[in-house]
């Protein structure tokens, strides 16, 4: 029975200090060029969603390949990417040079207007993709296009 004892202790004591360890791990602060990596791969997949719909409402529409799209980009719109323009990502490399302004980093009202619109419409556009109207959807993804122009616009370096 003490063998048991002595086993059951050790067993318990080692998945404390395991977890205590994951949850330092876990705890630091990703690297500003990590974060520039995982913004730019996000917005590189926004892109290749954008284009899917684009093709589909331009030409022979795909519900399913829309449905795919849109489900895709409303689930990026609602992950928190905000959260990878942090302090110290302004400027730097990720797989490339950081093309977002200086001035986004300045100005969080207008940031967030931006980010709660975008979220909206992605939102919107997911719902309207489930119908199958490729009608509603070319209008719906027109206003999506609108928030990520502005956004452009505002605080994107011109390729």
């Amino acid at each position: 029975m003490k063998k048991h004892c002595k086993t059951f202790v050790l067993s318990t004591l080692s998945g404390v200090l395991l977890a205590a360890s994951v949850g330092a791990f876990a705890q630091q602060a990703p690297k500003p060029e990590t974060l520039i990596k995982w913004r730019q791969s996000a917005y590189s997949v926004l892109g290749w969603n954008s284009s899917r719909i684009k093709a589909s409402v331009e030409g022979q529409y795909n519900k399913d390949e829309v449905i795919k799209a849109a489900n895709t980009i409303a689930a990026l719109a609602n992950a928190g990417i905000g959260s990878l323009f942090a302090p110290g990502t302004e400027q730097g490399k990720g797989w490339h040079d950081t093309a977002t302004k200086p001035e986004l980093f300045k100005d969080g009202k207008r940031v967030g207007e931006l980010a709660g619109d975008f979220t909206r419409e992605a939102n919107e556009l997911a719902k309207v993709a489930a119908t199958g109207d490729a009608a509603a959807v070319k209008t719906q993804y027109g206003k999506l296009s609108k928030t990520c122009k502005a956004c452009h616009d505002d605080f994107k370096i011109k390729d």
